[in-house]
């Protein structure tokens, strides 16, 4: 089956450093940027981005940079990056991100591999992990060079700047940006400026965003979705940018910005809703009492059933919870990976509009979203206007469109691998259209073949385990074994405070894992689960992790995906237990 949205708009900037400008030249003293100042916000027009994106242009000119150069940016999500990125925009420059918590290795592979000439770093422990080309620093500490004093030594006139930002084409490069893949060496997926511009004026037409929304930017930039919708995107619309200082204050900077769209991913909206359910139960009584309740008739509202107290449980309970984002959240977009649906109808209970949505790295992050008002949380909505998608015969979703990349860098084999000569992008991803939604069901190479022939899809199986409070992540495993047997990690934050209410202090993870209590409890939460599912899809044996998994460990990646291959290989032994009679 074939599902083909309607033409695509026409009217598009010629590449990101015009689609900024034209933005500039249309709203000037509108605030382009909210930036953390000494915990507060400072208000930044259009009118003075665009002067220190002039200031960061020269400072990239001087190094001797011209339009094809790739550059580095190295660092988390800041003001400072942002402007490095639309420096280089309007130079024709190839940005090249790394992601911030990639290792000293990983990192300087991908300097050579896409072969840059500079590396713009946030400080020098960045700077640290490359060697081999100039690295001026965003914030430099006292005695230490930054990016912007070289400015100075540049002789490109604001007159030159400006008359050149147009001459780049659709067709040009505008950015590597590197999938950090679950195996191997990460891939460059080269990225055009038609890519971007041209997805940007498709979602401002499909989606019900403006020039009067904020948007609230907290994941990493060097990932393709927050480079889109929190980056390139706002920029299209004239949008506001509101930056999160830092982990440790996402919850304040959160409601001292006030945003309307939020860009998330699934692990941040799991992480935030076991926050609020866990404060409650340890309120307990009548608040306790009131958020159950509250929970309950958001839910019947929802799926269109009779909830005659929702007005007033709302007002007690889910305004209170939405107040802790500010209060005016129209929508939060979740991307990235697969969202479970009960956390996504948790939101909506309480009046926060989840909205998952669909795309890779090779398509520019947005392929598809759920659009306001016709929210399907089992889907990932309807394509955008001008993409194609198909469901190939084995199952595997395809996509053709202007968002697919122009391939990897210097792999012109896997290139080939990836898109065929028809020009459909093979995603990997099995799926299936719901009333003209998708509805995504596992990973192609993620399929389990059990030793009696049945094929799982261990996604769906894993999202249902993780509805238990008590576990935080679930990796379902089987191929070849005759039965589906799970390694399970514990919410241990939320196990530990269950066990200091029975007044068990132990606070070891390792040791917690080994209560018999603990086990008991799990294997209740797993009995209870597998009674919703298949015969062949029960989990028959699971083995407790004693810690979670994290980007630095090797289990998840940058973008909070499970490594499969690394956890089965750092687990091997816990596995085979669970293969013996």
């Amino acid at each position: 089956m074939t599902q083909t949205a309607v033409q695509a708009p026409t009217d598009f900037a010629r590449n990101m450093g015009e689609m900024a400008w034209r933005t500039v030249k249309k709203f000037p003293q509108r605030v382009s940027h909210m930036v953390p100042h000494k915990g507060e916000y400072r208000n930044v027009t259009f009118t003075e981005f665009w002067e220190q994106v002039f200031t960061y242009a020269k400072a990239l000119h001087s190094f001797g940079l011209r339009r094809g150069d790739r550059v580095v940016i190295l660092g988390e999500t800041c003001f400072e990056w942002a402007v490095t990125d639309w420096a280089a925009q309007t130079l024709g420059l190839v940005s090249v991100p790394i992601y911030p918590t990639l290792p000293p290795d990983q990192s300087q592979y991908i300097l050579e591999d896409c072969g840059a000439k500079v590396a713009v770093c946030l400080d020098a422990k960045m700077a640290s992990k490359l060697t081999g080309v100039p690295t001026p620093l965003l914030r430099p500490a006292a005695g230490e060079e930054g990016l912007t004093d070289h400015a100075g030594k540049s002789d490109l006139t604001r007159e030159a700047w400006e008359a050149q930002i147009s001459d780049g084409s659709p067709e040009d490069l505008a950015t590597f940006i590197y999938t950090s893949g679950t195996t191997g060496q990460p891939k460059g997926a080269m990225l055009t400026h038609g890519n971007f511009t041209k997805l940007a004026e498709v979602v401002r037409q499909d989606l019900d965003v403006s020039e009067n929304d904020v948007f609230f930017s907290f994941l990493p930039l060097s990932h393709v979705f927050e480079r889109f919708a929190g980056h390139a995107l706002t920029m299209s619309l004239g949008a506001t940018v509101a930056y999160a200082g830092s982990l440790v204050s996402l919850a304040s900077d959160v409601a001292k910005a006030r945003p309307t769209v939020i860009v998330g991913v699934p692990r941040f909206l799991e992480n935030m809703r076991g926050r609020i359910v866990e404060n409650v139960r340890k309120q307990g009584g009548i608040k306790e009492k009131l958020f159950d309740a509250a929970l309950a008739q958001g839910l019947k509202k929802y799926r269109g059933e009779a909830a005659p107290f929702y007005g007033l449980l709302d007002k007690l309970v889910g305004s209170k919870i939405r107040e802790r984002l500010g209060g005016r959240v129209r929508f939060i977009a979740s991307g990235g990976a697969a969202l479970a649906p009960h956390v996504s109808e948790f939101y909506i209970a309480f009046g926060l509009n989840v909205l998952q949505g669909y795309g890779l790295t090779e398509t520019t992050a947005a392929s598809n979203i759920n659009r306001p008002g016709q929210n399907d949380p089992e889907t990932v909505g309807p394509p955008f206007r001008g993409i194609e998608q198909m469901i190939a015969p084995d199952g595997e979703i395809l996509i053709r469109g202007f968002s697919v990349m122009k391939g990897y860098y210097n792999l012109p084999e896997e290139t080939k691998n990836a898109i065929d000569a028809d020009g459909w992008f093979h995603t990997g991803d099995i799926g299936e259209f719901k009333n003209g939604k998708l509805k995504i069901t596992d990973r192609k190479k993620d399929l389990l073949v059990l030793g009696n022939g049945k094929n799982v899809a261990p996604q769906p199986v894993e999202n249902r385990l993780k509805e238990s409070e008590f576990i935080q992540e679930a990796v379902l495993l089987g191929d070849g074994m005759e039965y589906c047997c799970a390694l399970v990690v514990p919410d241990f934050e939320r196990l530990k405070g269950w066990l200091s209410a029975q007044g068990i202090t132990e606070t070891d993870s390792e040791k917690v894992i080994q209560l018999d209590v603990v086990k008991a409890q799990i294997k209740s939460e797993i009995d209870k689960i597998n009674k919703q599912l298949a015969d062949f899809e029960k989990v028959k044996k699971h083995v407790l992790v004693g810690r979670a998994f994290s980007i630095d460990g090797g289990e998840l990646t940058p973008s909070l995906k499970v490594r499969r291959k690394v956890v089965k290989e750092k687990y091997a032994d816990e596995i085979k237990s669970m293969q013996r009679v």
